[in-house]
């Protein structure tokens, strides 16, 4: 590994322009009738066309799915019906329930239809994620989210990781979502293709990357880089902060340097998943 990173030139860059307002970084077929409603999101439990499509086509182990019975006999919606299709071909317990059923049932309150049981979805293995990596001969990029609490959220880095080739997300175990339904839900299947790393110190962690030859780079208002200017090339760790707080002290501490997204309208702050989509984005066109 690099273990001479600290030698590397160093990667700062300009100040942002004098009318631009810097990114403020806080983030940055049966007919059976039954099941009882579920208070709370769960590992275990898809909604949604997409959720459920992906996990199917992924290969993900099923207990059983719950589709919508059409009233008055009318047929099936055509994305139900290929998910029922592909439900029998892998002979995966169907219930055909009314729609007040999946609607007690719905943790997201917008199944489309169908719910889904499934195997709880397994963290992946930090260590395992990148050897698998440099055996490719890449260099891994990673996102990692401090202390974020929004279900959609995490849902929507999730989507934007997997379409920009992000080879894992990393989240603390503590004060932090976790991967259940709602997620599931949000990330319209991404979840099933991108990486999800829980560790119990991300401060620890980063610090271990670094030794690892990692560069660090995270996302504040204080930071001197403007987004587009700073370096991005080799193995990298993105750090986006929590909601309404940004990153903490001591992830902060962690950091080799710190980005900052200039803006000029009205509004000081940008949703944690618009700011990765922007880092993460401009991040991948320099690794090219």
């Amino acid at each position: 590994m690099n273990n001479d990173r600290r030698n590397d030139k160093r990667r700062d860059g300009g100040r942002p322009p004098r009318n631009a307002r810097p990114y403020k970084g806080k983030v940055f077929e049966n007919k059976d009738r039954e099941e009882e409603p579920v208070n709370e999101p769960s590992p275990d439990r898809l909604e949604g066309k997409n959720s459920v499509m992906e996990a199917l086509r992924s290969g993900r182990e099923f207990n059983k799915i719950w589709i919508l019975e059409p009233s008055d006999g009318k047929p099936l919606e055509a994305h139900l019906q290929k998910i029922l299709g592909i439900a029998k071909d892998r002979k995966i317990a169907v219930v055909r329930s009314n729609r007040q059923v999946l609607d007690r049932m719905s943790q997201t309150h917008n199944h489309q239809g169908v719910i889904a049981s499934v195997a709880s979805h397994e963290y992946a293995d930090l260590d395992e994620i990148i050897s698998k990596v440099r055996e490719e001969g890449r260099q891994p990029l990673f996102v990692a989210l401090d202390e974020l609490k929004d279900a959609y959220n995490l849902g929507s880095v999730l989507r934007i990781s997997d379409a920009a080739g992000v080879d894992g997300v990393i989240i603390p175990k503590h004060r932090s979502i976790g991967l259940d339904s709602v997620v599931a839900k949000a990330s319209a299947g991404a979840i099933e293709y991108v990486p999800v790393v829980r560790v119990t110190n991300l401060s620890q962690t980063l610090r271990k990357l670094k030794d690892d030859g990692f560069w660090v780079c995270g996302t504040d208002a204080e930071g001197t880089v403007e987004h587009d200017k700073a370096d991005y090339k080799g193995a990298m760790v993105i750090v986006i902060g929590s909601e309404g707080e940004g990153m903490r002290d001591s992830v902060k501490k962690c950091c080799d340097f710190l980005v900052s997204i200039p803006m000029v309208g009205h509004v000081n702050s940008l949703n944690a998943a618009v700011a990765t989509g922007i880092v993460v984005f401009e991040a991948v066109k320099q690794r090219k």
